[in-house]
């Protein structure tokens, strides 16, 4: 094997084929042995081991590097025995304390091994005792559920001699009603629970429950019908006796209800033919007061266009709607409906009240059925449909529709019989006499009073309701009496007075009617409004009528055109001077034919004022025409002066 020369530059490139090529089969025996099938590969591989790579780098051969080696690992080796060597009295000494250590640990395992197998047989002892723990409870459950039905049995079934003293001897009161309501748990107790029907205790027990039960439902029906009895006693309070008495022994009631159903039936029939005898008598007494203060019941002949003019009703004022005859019979119903609540919190049943109110609703109805035939008296009629509406919504508030279907079949009664006396007013209208019902006297007509008064009092009746039906009936009425009216005025033989009448009657339907007169209010003031317009004419017409016609005539024609009969001074100056003369006189007759003409004082000072109003006018349309004409300033002497004139009319009006 050659050595390769170092080269004097350095190597790039280690080349692995030089050192390989020199190896031959003589070199190692060894390698005989070797298979060198891969060692190309193994080449290629170990040309990027850095080792490798190093000691071809150096140029040393790989079989002396390898001798190096082995020389090494020899010599380590003999280094590590003779190290050893020189540790083998430690080591020996380890070796003892490792069996000393082994043998105590044989001795712990074996320990252990007997706690364990104690541990398990421990276990065991307490899953033991833990089963019969359990076992133990369980039956303690059992015993104190059982102990509990037991207790409870006992305790329900069981009759204290506290118990019977109190329901044999004691007085019914608080603590009688307690032991009441013990007893009635007895009883529903023995009545219910099967266990109790198949214990021999019961056939101990239930001969003196059953005697305690009939004890104490005879008791407590005594008790209550002596309560009841004072119910008929004359200026008995129902209500408070009620409300402070009874009511404090309801539970009696729902006892007999339900351990005594006969006696409680016993109990319900006395009360109710006690309350119906009571309230029936207070009602029909209630009437009879009523009666009493009834001043006048209107009659078939108590109409409105009827000449009754000596007994009339309507000429009696108001004091007929002051009083109305029947129909606040009604006003207390609702204090007497307090009787529901009463039934339904003693005895739990609130159609008893229909059975209580029998004998009263009767009462009542035999009233109405005899005084509704001859009933003439409309506003009356009107006032009880109201009054029971009112209660109806009262009623709806409080949530009891007791009364519904009653006050709704006394409803439909009182409505035809009201259609039926309005249609007598109307049609004693429509064929009034003329001549028999008129008067020479231009104040307010009786008849029209009469009806002022009957549509105020309808009106009233009407607010905060909007019946149209009843509105369309005041209207026919009202077209009735206007057509009434207007052939009175024309009876008048002097215009003017025709004319007075109309605003007499006018002016007082308009009074009556009030603020809430509606649609007839407006009406008539319409009326009212034209006809005083007419009468202000009438009027200054007859004090200055020559004024007027020259002024609606000629007043408005311009003096300098070229008409056929120009206005002169010549027909002018007379105007003037009547009017100058007589202008604060003719004032004064005004005023004193307003004072005597008109019943309403201020009616009249409107009329006058308004009268004073149009004179002016009428003289200022003078005075302007006056300076249109040719030589009217010979005239001016003659003239009122506006402001004159304005202070007689303050003067007037101060008045009012």
């Amino acid at each position: 094997m050659t050595e390769v020369e170092p080269n004097d530059g350095p190597t790039s490139v280690l080349d692995l084929g030089a050192f390989v090529g020199e190896l031959t089969v003589e070199d190692d025996a060894a390698s005989d042995d070797v298979a060198l099938e891969g060692l190309e590969q193994e080449l290629q591989d170990c040309k990027t081991d850095d080792v490798v790579a190093m000691i071809l780098s150096k140029g040393t051969k790989l079989r002396d590097y390898t001798k190096d080696v082995e020389n090494n690992l020899r010599q380590i080796e003999l280094d590590s025995i003779e190290d050893y060597i020189k540790e083998s009295d430690n080591l020996v000494s380890l070796h003892d304390q490792i069996h000393d250590c082994d043998t105590i640990l044989t001795q712990m395992e074996k320990l252990l091994s007997g706690f364990q197998a104690e541990i398990g047989s421990i276990s065991s002892d307490i899953k033991v005792l833990q089963e019969k723990s359990m076992d133990m409870g369980l039956k303690l459950k059992n015993r104190k559920a059982a102990e509990s039905k037991l207790a409870k049995f006992v305790e329900d079934i069981i009759i204290p001699p506290r118990m019977i003293d109190i329901i044999v001897d004691g007085e019914v009161n608080e603590e009688y009603m307690i032991t009441l309501e013990i007893l009635s748990k007895k009883l529903k107790y023995v009545e219910t629970d099967t266990m109790v029907k198949t214990s021999k205790a019961l056939n101990d027990v239930q001969p003196e429950l059953e005697k305690l039960r009939q004890k104490a439902v005879s008791k407590v029906f005594d008790f209550i019908v002596q309560k009841l009895n004072a119910l008929r006693k004359p200026k008995t309070n129902v209500q408070i006796l009620q409300q402070s008495v009874l009511l404090k022994y309801k539970y009696v009631i729902l006892f007999l209800k339900e351990h005594g159903k006969e006696v409680y039936l016993e109990v319900r029939a006395a009360y109710i033919d006690t309350m119906n005898k009571v309230l029936s008598t207070k009602i029909r007494a209630y009437i009879q007061a009523l009666e009493k203060l009834q001043l006048d019941i209107a009659t078939s002949s108590d109409l409105i266009g009827i000449d009754t003019r000596s007994t009339s009703l309507f000429l009696r004022g108001r004091e007929p709607l002051k009083k109305p005859f029947f129909c606040f019979c009604f006003g207390r119903k609702d204090k007497h409906s307090q009787d529901i609540f009463f039934c339904d919190e003693f005895f739990g049943e609130q159609s008893m009240f229909y059975d209580i109110f029998a004998g009263p609703f009767s009462v009542v109805d035999e009233h109405l059925n005899t005084i509704l035939p001859n009933c003439f008296d409309a506003i009356g009629l009107m006032l009880m449909i109201r009054i029971i509406y009112q209660h109806q919504l009262i009623m709806s508030r409080r949530r009891i529709p007791c009364l519904d279907s009653y006050l709704d079949k006394v409803n439909i009664s009182l409505w035809p019989r009201f259609k039926m006396v309005f249609d007598m007013h109307l049609n004693s209208l429509r064929n009034a006499n003329v001549r028999t019902l008129w008067e020479d006297d231009v104040h307010p007509h009786y008849v029209m009073r009469r009806y002022a008064e009957f549509t105020a009092s309808l009106i009233q009746l009407n607010v905060d309701y909007g019946d149209g039906q009843l509105e369309l009936n005041m209207e026919r009425l009202r077209m009735a009496i206007d057509d009434l009216l207007v052939k009175l005025a024309k009876l008048f033989q002097k215009p003017k007075s025709q004319t007075v009448f109309l605003i007499n009657n006018y002016d007082m339907t308009i009074a009556e009617a009030g603020s809430e007169g509606g649609k007839i209010q407006m009406y008539f003031e319409e009326l009212l409004k034209s006809n005083t317009a007419i009468y202000v004419e009438e009027l200054l017409a007859e004090h200055f009528s020559d004024l007027i016609k020259f002024v609606k005539t000629r007043a408005s024609e311009d003096p300098s055109s070229s008409s056929e009969r120009p206005i002169t001074v010549t027909e002018v100056e007379p105007i003037v001077k009547d009017f100058a003369s007589r202008w604060k006189a003719a004032i004064e007759l005004m005023h004193n034919d307003v004072i005597t003409s008109f019943s309403n004082f201020l009616c009249g000072m409107e009329i006058l004022r308004a009268a004073l109003t149009q004179l002016l006018l009428y003289y200022t349309r003078l005075s302007d025409c006056m300076k249109r004409i040719a030589g009217g300033s010979a005239l001016n002497k003659d003239l009122v002066s506006i402001s004159s004139i304005m202070y007689e009319i303050r003067k007037y009006s101060r008045t009012f």
